[in-house]
């Protein structure tokens, strides 16, 4: 099949040291396109190269896409896509796939970066921070169609992404039939063995794996962020990385004489584009349209006699590690990761799927994996992705969207009109607001089983919370806030 599409070139970046060792992300993801292109062993490839797809990063440049095709001296000027956070990483790599088969284009390259720890680095050194000014907008600025926030968990756990995940947990732990000591441990202990596998991971950030004890327990440099995340649970994305994938026709690679050895295809996908926002979700501890992708991917490999040797299950948080794993029925001996997860390997913003889908490619092409998975979130577990990478030749890129039936089958809890009453608590955390101050913010159904999202400070009632279980109890509210207990 000449269209069929395949990558050729991979590359991963990363960069550590002192702000004047370290590059902007510009610079990060230029390097990224020329390691791919010389990873394919022929950079002719790039005077084939229609399209550049990159996910939204910290970064202000408008198209960097357009500034490294002319760095590189591309023959073509490419068709540029950016893609705020609220699209699925794996969508850019699908949309350039299906396109690629439709005898659209010819060669897409996938792109992302991150420069993170300069910024960091200028903040330590006291030094000043510089971006390389890219006014010009690219062709195609892609954005999600809904919000990824309800108005009353927005104004309380504002936008960043910990809070959510973290209410998520408490639904989960509480599904589970887990103990707190026994649910705390449990994350630990997954989480001591991602350290070491970030440890042995050439292109992960952690160089020493961390203990058990050491994520379980607070200290100066695990802080708890929101209950019953400490620091160590979390992404971290405070990283100099970047990462390249080069995808291209069937047909062009022979063209190319681009060797076997460094082809791998991308068997099958699955998205789920659903959008809910976690306060309006049916249960916070799995989402239906989730599943119909996992299970979509999982009769595809049924009906192509396919088994998987490796994962890389998107891991910002403990929780769509759970999530992920449940939704493709995986038991606990499985190993979640190849890169060591997004807290120690890194997780870049908005790009983690790159790194994660060119380690999965590195292992199938050194034989270490035949068929490999890899899966990837946006938002607060908002949309899903699932995506089967190998060396076995399918006649074509099997795509499936779920999207539309997830939209029939799931639809979004109506939110509380009352002020004053009575809620049962279906997730809650517990977030630090500053040295001496906690806040206490729980999702509830009140007696119509709509949705409310309320908070407190009482610290004899966060003191409660911490110690025992509180989902699936009762609390009296009042203008927002909790006033019984």
């Amino acid at each position: 099949m000449k269209n069929r599409s395949v990558v050729i070139g991979i590359s991963a970046i990363q960069q550590k040291g002192d702000f004047e060792n370290l590059d902007e992300a510009l610079a990060l993801m230029d390097q990224a396109v020329k390691e791919a292109l010389s990873d394919s062993g022929n950079k002719l490839v790039k005077d084939h190269i229609d399209e550049i797809r990159t996910p939204k990063g910290f970064w202000r440049y408008r198209d960097p896409g357009k500034w490294i095709a002319k760095n590189n001296d591309f023959k073509n000027i490419p068709t540029t896509y950016i893609t705020k956070i609220g699209v699925l990483q794996q969508n850019l790599i699908n949309e350039a796939c299906l396109k690629i088969e439709k005898g659209e284009i010819n060669a897409s390259i996938i792109l992302g970066g991150e420069a993170r720890y300069k910024q960091l680095r200028s903040v330590i050194e006291k030094k000043e921070y510089f971006e390389t000014q890219l006014g010009e907008n690219p062709d195609f600025y892609i954005k999600a169609k809904e919000d990824l926030y309800g108005d009353e968990e927005l104004a309380e756990l504002g936008a960043m992404a910990v809070g959510y995940y973290a209410s998520m947990e408490t639904a989960i732990r509480k599904n589970d039939g887990e103990k707190i000591e026994e649910h705390q441990n449990k994350i630990a202990s997954m989480y001591e063995e991602f350290s070491k596998v970030a440890s042995n991971n050439k292109d992960g950030w952690l160089d020493h794996p961390y203990s058990k004890e050491e994520i379980l327990n607070t200290s100066k440099k695990n802080k708890m962020l929101a209950y019953p995340y400490n620091k160590l649970h979390c992404t971290s994305w405070n990283v100099n990385q970047s990462a390249a994938l080069i995808i291209c026709s069937e047909e062009l690679a022979n063209e190319l004489e681009i060797d076997n050895k460094k082809r791998v295809y991308p068997i099958a996908s699955s998205e789920n584009n659903h959008m809910i926002a976690v306060q309006q979700r049916p249960k916070l501890f799995e989402s239906l349209g989730m599943s119909y992708a996992a299970n979509s991917i999982n009769k595809i490999m049924e009906r192509f006699n396919i088994s998987l040797d490796a994962y890389d299950l998107y891991s910002c948080f403990p929780a769509a590690v759970k999530m992920f794993s449940k939704s493709l029925n995986l038991s606990s001996e499985i190993p979640k990761t190849i890169t060591g997860s997004m807290p120690y390997a890194g997780g870049p913003l908005n790009s983690f799927v790159l790194h994660s889908t060119v380690k999965m490619i590195e292992k199938i092409r050194a034989s270490e994996v035949k068929h490999g998975l890899v899966t990837g979130v946006s938002g607060m577990m908002t949309k899903q992705s699932f995506c089967v990478w190998g060396k076995g030749y399918q006649e074509k890129f099997v795509f499936d969207d779920v999207t539309e039936k997830a939209k029939l089958d799931e639809s979004p809890i109506k939110l509380s009109n009352i002020t004053e009453g009575e809620g049962e608590i279906i997730g809650y955390t517990v977030i630090e607001e500053s040295e001496n101050a906690q806040k206490a913010v729980l999702y509830l159904d009140d007696e119509k089983k709509h949705r409310k999202v309320v908070s407190s400070h009482d610290k004899e009632f966060i003191n409660l919370l911490l110690e025992k279980e509180w989902v699936g109890k009762k609390v009296g509210f009042k203008a927002g806030q909790v006033v019984s207990y």
